[in-house]
This record gives structure tokens, C-alpha cells and sequence, in this order.
């Protein structure tokens, strides 16, 4: 993947280093109580952002107000990693300005905040356990690019070191922001308005409709800007499909307790390859 002719994004809050509040104490829920909230949401197919941050948000209600920025700067930062997001991130503005643009829109970029370990969110707590999360509240991305790393080591979603990992990488970025696009044209506040009438299955059957979506307005951003700017390498495509087979809902499950629930899956299951032989 080549950097050289992306538009690079100052829309960044980079909180890496900046005082987190956590964990335990009087700044935020601890670790023992996010790892068991976790595996709560992972047992009834609930979402354990969703947990983590009504706790935080909770054990916060009768505490002073930190600022959730403090200790952050604004802007592209100036290191690999940053310049990195900054590059993907402009390029997602570009195109899906464009895109608004074309059908009579506005499109309003969110900003990408990149942090270290754990940090606060318009909707509570932000851990690097959780994964990039798009947050409708305050419409910002939050990612703690210790991730990228999980995709290389733990998940096995590309070769370790690999440069083709950087458009995996990418891809992610740009699902998030694929969120976003969707909280622009009001589908997400209509999702999140059906879910409340439905059980959890049929809460999750939909859920796993809107990460799907996501993905095809990451794919869009992918082609419209290749289009422009011939940034995808050999091999880029290859390891974006083998990191989507490594993160899907029915992989995860199986590796976590050995077998597979559907009606508990969230995001989708892994690519028709990722089953072959099994």
C-alpha cells in the first residue's frame, strides 16, 4: 500500500501517553470488572462495549468531570503510525465528500482518536480489549493501534511485518468510518430505534446487517480511491480478505469456547475460504 499521494487528515486527537484514568480507582471502572463484562456480553451475544460503558459511565455519576481530551494533541501527528491514520483517514474525507457531494450532501468528517491502553468516550470507557469502535455521541473513532498488532500476532490476519498488513489496517480505519457515513444518512439512530422492539436475536440478526453495510462502504471507499490515487499493492487485497476471515463472528467463537452461536454473532461471519476443510 503506497502513502506517497493520500491526502493527509489534521481531524486526529492522538491521546497516546495522555492520563488515561485507568484502571480502577476513582478515574474509571478496573480491569477485573471490564475482563468479567466481557465475558458476560460474549455469553448472551451482547456487545460488551455496550456493558463496559453503562458501568463506566455509572461508577463516574458522582465523580468531578475529567476532560475526556486532557493531555491530547490535535492535528496529524508526526510519527509512522500517525502519519499512517492521518494518510487513510484524508483519504476517506476526500472520497466520501465527493460521494455526499454528487447526491446534494454535506459530508462532516469525524475525528479519529488514537490512544494507548484505555481512555473516555462520549459512550464510556474506550479499551484496548474492545477493538476500533465507532462512537455515535460524540462521532468519533476511537482506536488503540495495539490492535494492529493483535491482527499480526494473535488473529493471524496477515503475515507479521508484512507491508501488505497496512491495508488491513486501512480497511479497519475505513469500517469505522463506514459508521459514520451511516450516522450521517440517520441509519444508525433508526437501527438502534428497531432494536429496542426486538429480542436479541433479531437485535443481533440486524446488527450484524450494519457491520456488513460498513464493510461495503469501506470497499467503496477502497475503489473510488485506487480510481484516484493507484494505492493498492500485490498481495493488499489478498491479506484485507484473509483479516475479514480472521476476525468474523463464527472464527472467533470457535477459537473462544470451541463451538459456534449463531443467533450471538454481531459483526458477521468469516469469508466462504475460511471454512474450507473444516
Amino acid at each position: 500500500m503506497r502513502l506517497d499521494q493520500l491526502p493527509q487528515s489534521d481531524n486526529i486527537e492522538d491521546r497516546r501517553g495522555a492520563p488515561s484514568g485507568f484502571p480502577g480507582g476513582r478515574g474509571g471502572i478496573g480491569i477485573g470488572t471490564i475482563i468479567v463484562l466481557g465475558l458476560i456480553g460474549w455469553a448472551l451475544g451482547i456487545d460488551p462495549r455496550i456493558l463496559i460503558g453503562g458501568a463506566e459511565m455509572m461508577s463516574r455519576d458522582n465523580e468531578p468531570q475529567q476532560q475526556s481530551d486532557a493531555g491530547s494533541t490535535a492535528g496529524a501527528p508526526s510519527d509512522e503510525m500517525g502519519h499512517f491514520v492521518s494518510a487513510v483517514l484524508g483519504s476517506t474525507e476526500a472520497q466520501w465528500s465527493d460521494i455526499f457531494a454528487q447526491a446534494g450532501k454535506t459530508y462532516t468528517p469525524p475525528t479519529l482518536v488514537i490512544f494507548s491502553g484505555a481512555t473516555r468516550s462520549g459512550c464510556g470507557a474506550a479499551q484496548a480489549a474492545m477493538g476500533p469502535f465507532y462512537c455515535p455521541l460524540d462521532q468519533k473513532v476511537y482506536l488503540d493501534t495495539s490492535f494492529f498488532q493483535d491482527l499480526e500476532r494473535r488473529f493471524r490476519a496477515c503475515d507479521v511485518g508484512s507491508k501488505t498488513c497496512q491495508f488491513s489496517q486501512a480497511y479497519v480505519i475505513a469500517h469505522e468510518i463506514g459508521h459514520h457515513v451511516q450516522n450521517q444518512l440517520g441509519l444508525l439512530p433508526q437501527v438502534q430505534e428497531a432494536q429496542r422492539g426486538m429480542d436479541k436475536t433479531e437485535a443481533n440478526s440486524l446488527q450484524v446487517r450494519v457491520e456488513l453495510q460498513a464493510d461495503c462502504l469501506a470497499g467503496v471507499w477502497a475503489n473510488r480511491a485506487q480510481e484516484k490515487w493507484q494505492f493498492i499493492e500485490p498481495g493488499d487485497v489478498e491479506a484485507a480478505m484473509q483479516t475479514a476471515s480472521a476476525i468474523g463472528d463464527d472464527r472467533l467463537q470457535r477459537q473462544a469456547q470451541g463451538y459456534v452461536v449463531p443467533d450471538a454473532f454481531t459483526h458477521g461471519t468469516s469469508i466462504p475460504s475460511a471454512h474450507a476443510g473444516s
